[in-house]
């Protein structure tokens, strides 16, 4: 069982391009190897092995990075991205589950935001995809790893942010 939940995205292990500039504002590591380690390791200063963690998309850029989701001490659900291309089976020993959305009971969870017009009962949603760039509606919560100093956000950090909102 769960003890706590936690979110991120975008973490693109093993991806070059994303530390040079190539593709968007360059990422602060001089390398992907760099990069990598230090989501590993920021992940594992938060996760403990009876908790989950959510990727919400774009887990590594390579099939062969795939694997260093394992490194991250907890139990994984991978919410696919648009760079998620391989098949499931490729993610199948790294992740307890494979999905295209998570709802939850005040947001939904997914890669690419949701239309506004889609947003209906959810009223919020946590995505990542945008990396850099923010969605200016308070009903968006970007989790891309930029948004997050390359840390996972715990779900009362999240549940913190919508009631701040409320009321």
């Amino acid at each position: 069982m769960s003890k706590n939940v936690f979110f991120m995205s975008d973490p693109h292990f093993g991806h070059s391009k994303i530390t040079d500039g190539t593709f968007m504002p360059k990422r602060p590591f001089k390398d992907a190897d760099e990069m990598d380690q230090a989501i590993i390791d920021n992940c594992n200063s938060r996760v403990k092995p009876g908790d989950k963690l959510y990727i919400l998309g774009d887990v590594a850029i390579s099939k062969k990075k795939i694997c260093l989701v394992d490194q991250i001490n907890c139990r994984k659900t991978l919410i696919l991205g648009n760079h998620d291309i391989f098949n499931t089976k490729d993610y199948l020993p790294y992740f307890d589950n494979v999905r295209a959305i998570r709802v939850f009971d005040k947001f939904v969870a997914t890669h690419i935001p949701i239309h506004p017009d889609s947003l209906g009962r959810f009223k919020y949603n946590v995505h990542g995809h945008t990396h850099f760039n923010l969605i200016l509606d308070s009903r968006y919560i970007n989790v891309s790893v930029e948004w997050t100093n390359y840390y996972p956000l715990e779900l009362t950090e999240i549940l913190r942010i919508i009631n701040d909102q409320i009321g």
